[in-house]
């Protein structure tokens, strides 16, 4: 906790104008000051993760036959089931004709077939047929039925094989290499074109054996990116092994929200909180660099004021940094650095020249 301490104090200041150098006294302000103390923080886990995409797929012919047209490039972008390569169709094509042709015949062969049927129970009601000749036209009519049925499934393989001719993308995202080139013979199997998608990424954290227990149990998990966002992850996955080479456990992290500031291979920093912890923390505001040197202005009970270096930690989210070294518990603190500096250069002024 902090003692908000203020103190009226008459201030002096020189400043320059047009290279001559004026002085003035400030009017009476208030110096905000704060007392530092222990106060408990979230203790966190901060490492490194590298984003990837959940969705990237490299898209192989299932057809023979040669390219006609690349219809996108690397780095386009590809909306799902749009066509992407188109592969030489004239063998396809005829193999569909002759399909539908062959789905027209088996038709008029069933139509046929079941009008002789038709035909034939009629005079075999009559008892003027054999049985056989009965039999032998149920099975002209099932064997019709079946050939259109064959034929059927014969017109949807050479429709399937027509379109593997259109290579189309699986999902919406950005084309990143190209196998293949206009002109080239594909095989079936052989790559075409790779990419990914940048609507689902996630994070994958190598995590040393030593703080594995802490970073499953983690309440809170945040990804920090490079800009300072906090981006939220919406699930954790632990591999239950640890790599035999590193000793480090692999967890991934699943990302939710706006990740337009996220790209696949980028490094950031995966926050893992894990309880609380005591530290010693002053207001940002406060805190000054002057050339290499980060500091803060402290006042001594006299009402003397030094400028004192410190190690900052990182900055909390309530407008407070943790200081790791240069302070002490109950030390006071301005808040307002630029009148402490106003305040401690009329101090220097004001003593006896040594």
């Amino acid at each position: 906790m902090f003692a908000i301490l203020r103190s009226r104090i008459y201030l002096a200041s020189c400043f320059a104008v047009s290279s001559l150098f004026a002085c003035f006294q400030l009017p009476a302000a208030d110096l905000e000051t704060v007392s530092v103390s222990y106060t408990q923080i979230p203790r966190i886990y901060r490492l490194n993760g590298v984003v990837e995409a959940v969705n990237k797929t490299t898209v192989s012919a299932q057809i023979s036959g040669q390219v006609e047209a690349m219809l996108f490039d690397v780095d386009d972008y590809v909306e799902k089931d749009q066509v992407i390569i188109l592969i030489n169709d004239k063998q396809p094509a005829a193999r569909l004709e002759q399909a539908k042709a062959e789905i027209e015949e088996a038709g008029a062969r069933v139509k046929e077939a079941d009008e002789e049927y038709q035909r034939i129970k009629g005079v075999y009601e009559k008892q003027a047929v054999s049985k056989k000749t009965m039999d032998a036209a149920e099975a002209a009519m099932k064997a019709a039925r079946a050939r259109l049925k064959s034929a059927r499934a014969g017109l949807e393989q050479a429709r399937e094989q027509f379109d593997y001719t259109r290579v189309r993308a699986p999902y919406s995202g950005i084309v990143t290499e190209r196998h293949i080139e206009v002109g080239e013979s594909a095989e079936a199997g052989k790559k075409l074109m790779s990419g990914l998608s940048l609507e689902e990424l996630r994070v994958n954290v190598d995590v040393p054996q030593n703080m594995i227990n802490a970073v499953r149990t983690a309440a809170e998990v945040a990804i920090e990116t490079p800009k300072g966002n906090r981006v939220p992850v919406t699930n954790k996955t632990v591999f239950p092994f640890a790599d035999p080479a590193s000793h480090t456990f692999r967890v991934r992290l699943e990302l939710k929200g706006d990740n337009l500031s996220l790209f696949p291979g980028m490094f950031v920093k995966a926050a893992f909180t894990t309880g609380e912890q005591g530290a010693l923390i002053v207001p940002s505001a406060s805190i000054v660099r002057r050339s290499e040197v980060t500091a803060v202005y402290v006042a001594s009970a006299d009402g003397r004021l030094s400028m004192r270096a410190i190690r900052k930690g990182r900055e909390l989210d309530n407008g407070y940094t943790v200081v790791l070294a240069g302070l002490q518990q109950g030390e006071t603190v301005i808040v307002d650095p630029i009148i402490a500096g106003a305040q401690l250069q009329q101090q220097y002024s004001s003593e006896p020249a040594r």
